[in-house]
């Protein structure tokens, strides 16, 4: 499995607090069966701006240098990305960047693995025709935009037409697992499984921030999918899917999950 959405630079945003802990938070994912995660710390969110590419490749050499030194056994990979806090100045940013693309120089946004996916994060209050215009022209810059936890989106997690939309105009969805086994609540649960049942997920990530408080970790969720869903969707959206971000091609095409299954929105994963 490939987890790409995970907390580990440390001391940048709320994630990891030191290089300790964003080791062992690897190391956790690699024993729960996860071959690599991209580091997405948060990017132009309040305080939590970090747009200095060469800042963030530091600290990611360092976390892979000290989990290299520390368990040389694992063969696990550490990536470049960041979660991308959606404003005003996203478009003209992102636009510039495909344009020259130079992820790992000067200062801006860093997209998942070097390649053409974007993860963003949408603050909840922007109107939905505006999410729809930017997915749009980031479609038509070049770039594959995943959205960050739909779920925790109040328009997207309430409104499925909203996501469809957004998902018919070139966005991907990206839910998270502890959404998906339930530990973030009924609610978030039931409308990670909407979104599932639609067909509208595309990829389950840990957004972990911490070993214990939002550990690592994908195999209970694929787990939950698998027996509800089938093996083919749990492969897809955890390790299919991923590694095609990684590798920069495009996804084949998306199973719907409640077209196959015959399963409706309701109940526990």
């Amino acid at each position: 499995m490939i987890d790409l959405h995970c907390h580990i630079l440390p001391g940048i945003d709320d994630g990891a607090r030191t290089l300790e802990e964003a080791v062992e938070m690897c190391r956790a994912a690699a024993a729960d069966g996860c071959t690599a995660m991209v580091a997405t710390p948060h990017q132009r969110r309040g305080s939590w701006w970090n747009g200095d590419r060469a800042r963030l490749a530091e600290l990611r050499s360092a976390v892979a240098a000290a989990l290299a030194q520390e368990a040389p056994e694992l063969r696990f990979e550490v990536l470049a990305g960041a979660e991308v806090h959606v404003d005003g100045q996203l478009l003209a940013e992102a636009e510039a960047l495909a344009a020259f693309f130079t992820p790992d120089a000067g200062d801006g946004i860093v997209p998942l693995a070097g390649s053409r996916y974007l993860l963003l994060e949408f603050g909840g209050g922007e109107p939905p025709e505006a999410a729809a215009d930017l997915v749009h022209e980031l479609v038509v810059a070049g770039w594959r935009p995943i959205l960050a936890h739909p779920e925790h989106i109040p328009w997207m997690a309430g409104d499925l037409a909203a996501v469809e939309r957004l998902v018919a105009l070139g966005a991907l969805c990206q839910v998270t697992a502890m959404s998906v086994t339930g530990e973030f609540g009924r609610r978030a649960q039931t409308d990670t499984l909407r979104l599932l049942d639609a067909g509208l997920a595309h990829f389950v990530a840990s957004d972990s921030h911490g070993v214990k408080r939002r550990p690592p970790g994908l195999s209970r969720a694929r787990r939950a999918i698998a027996a509800r869903w089938g093996e083919e969707l749990a492969a897809r959206l955890c390790e299919e899917n991923p590694r095609s971000v990684v590798e920069d091609r495009p996804l084949s095409a998306p199973a719907v999950a409640g077209a196959r299954s015959g399963h409706g929105p309701e109940g526990a994963a």
